[in-house]
């Protein structure tokens, strides 16, 4: 913070003076020409200009023009020079003749009103496509341990800090333009239904990109060694300060300082800051509530849509169409008309007809009997007493199957604890069973702070990441498992402190 901060910007006074209309048609036509790569402009070029945008009076003279060129000069947008070129009329050559060019602050100013006008909404979007391209180019980082060549350094930083900039700004907009008044109100309409399927397809597949490349990155930037991220930054202060600064040259120091803040707050949104949950988290959660809204709002819709429609004229009409008919046969075709067209997922159950001959019709079946249960939240009374199942054989069953698999997990158990600690590159081919354990124990103590359990046989286990993510190939009896290689340490009880089993 610096005491600048303080004080107003008279750079933007145009934008709300006396005659704003007049200093904006300037001030965007200095623009303009900007963008052509005109710099230095005359009075005369831009009255002409501004009189063709065809905006203000016709009577807007030179005299008025030249005058609010001045004022302009006065708050800072403009910079006069005085034009050294030949006269043309004795009066040009009396008055004191000027170019003029805008200033910095006034460039970016009206590069925001531009940029302003053309909003008509948060717009922004969701690219998986950016996650997948931080982490090749972080990948791509770390295996060169921050060592490039002059000029390679800044390119791959201002490429990944640029994705995620990009990321980061496109996906916030895209969800708080998802949660605005305006489609809150559409969400309610009809209209609506026609975008549910593109918008829900559309998250989820961000969501399949975030889940695929989010973590990965956040793994990289928290094992990455620190010395390996202060020379890639040192490399692209190197660059950057090859690069020749004529208005306000940067301090090596203050480019560092920068580029280091910029480095911890790409860390801090994809892994999360001390106790603090990462902001990928926060992303994640806010795009799956968005999908969950959308999917109720259209269940909404499309419940009262089926809660309006009666069918009781109808069926009225059609009990008395059966009602006048005298013949048999002329009613069954009527039936088959009518009634086969519905399609069958309305029942269920199975059609007892008492035989097994295929020529006995429904006409000569007997009814099927269910009992219906009234869903009326109305307490109905009370019936009688009816029995109740005896479960003993089953939660016999249960019983038995939660003991045998404890004997099976305690006999794994044993068979690591006298080996005292097993690293999975160490491992010789393992069975089913044997993975699930392990995957199961290393889960656990992943979850622990501590990364520490105690199982209820008093059995402490200890899991250590391995050094500089080095992974390693588990065999098992139906495969191959690509893993980080764990360390797991097993002891007997002690005073330690360990996650209780629940």
């Amino acid at each position: 913070m610096t005491a600048s901060l303080l004080k107003p910007i008279v750079e933007t006074s145009y934008l709300n003076a006396q005659n704003v209309g007049r200093y904006r048609c300037i001030m965007r036509y200095f623009y303009e020409q900007h963008q052509r790569l005109r710099y230095w402009l005359k009075p005369q070029e831009v009255h002409d200009g501004v009189t063709a945008f065809g905006l203000l009076e016709e009577d807007y003279t030179l005299e008025q023009c030249q005058k609010d060129l001045n004022q302009l000069v006065e708050w800072g947008n403009l910079v006069p020079r005085h034009d050294g070129g030949r006269s043309a009329t004795v009066e040009e050559y009396l008055r004191k003749k000027f170019r003029y060019q805008m200033t910095p602050y006034a460039v970016e100013i009206e590069r925001l009103v531009a940029g302003l006008e053309k909003i008509r909404g948060y717009g922004g979007s969701l690219e998986p496509s950016l996650f997948e391209s931080i982490a090749e180019n972080l990948d791509r980082l770390e295996k060169a341990s921050g060592q490039f060549p002059p000029g390679e350094a800044v390119a791959l930083w201002e490429k990944i800090y640029g994705d995620f900039i990009k990321l980061t700004e496109n996906a916030s907009d895209y969800i708080a333009s998802l949660q605005s008044t305006k489609v809150e109100e559409l969400m309610l309409t009809e209209a609506f239904l026609a975008y549910k399927d593109s918008v829900t397809r559309y998250l989820q597949d961000f969501i399949q990109g975030l889940q695929r490349h989010a973590y990965k990155i956040e793994a990289v930037l928290a094992t990455m060694d620190p010395g390996i991220v202060n020379t890639f930054l040192a490399n692209v202060q190197r660059d950057l300060a090859a690069r020749p600064l004529l208005d306000e040259p940067v301090t090596p120091e203050e480019q560092l300082d920068r580029l280091q803040q910029e480095w911890q707050s790409m860390v801090r949104w994809f892994a999360g800051y001390e106790n603090e949950p990462s902001d990928v988290y926060f992303l994640e959660q806010t795009t799956k509530d968005t999908i969950a809204r959308i999917v109720r709002n259209a269940l909404r819709i499309q419940e009262k849509h089926r809660l309006g429609v009666s069918r009781r004229r109808e069926l009225d009409y059609l009990g008395k169409w059966f009602f006048t008919l005298d013949d048999i046969n002329a009613s069954h075709r009527l039936a088959a008309h009518v009634f086969g067209l519905y399609r069958c997922r309305h029942f269920q159950g199975v059609d007892e007809k008492g035989t097994d001959n295929a020529d006995v019709s429904m006409w000569q079946a007997g009814p099927n009997i269910r009992e219906l249960r009234s869903r009326s939240r109305k307490r109905l009374r009370d019936t009688g007493t009816c029995s109740i199942k005896d479960q003993r054989e089953r939660q016999q069953k249960a019983r038995e199957n939660f003991l045998l698999a404890q004997q099976e997990e305690m006999a794994v158990l044993q068979e690591y604890l006298a080996r005292r600690e097993v690293r999975i590159a160490d491992l010789d081919p393992v069975s089913a069973r044997d993975r699930y354990y392990l995957l199961y124990w290393i889960g656990r103590c992943m979850a622990n702070k501590s990364r520490r359990i105690l199982t209820p046989e008093g059995i402490g286990i200890s899991l250590e990441m391995p050094a500089g993510r080095e992974r390693a190939r588990l065999e098992c009896d139906d495969g191959e498992l690509d893993m980080p290689n764990y360390l797991l340490k097993f002891s007997a009880g002690t005073g330690e402190r360990y996650e209780q089993n629940g």
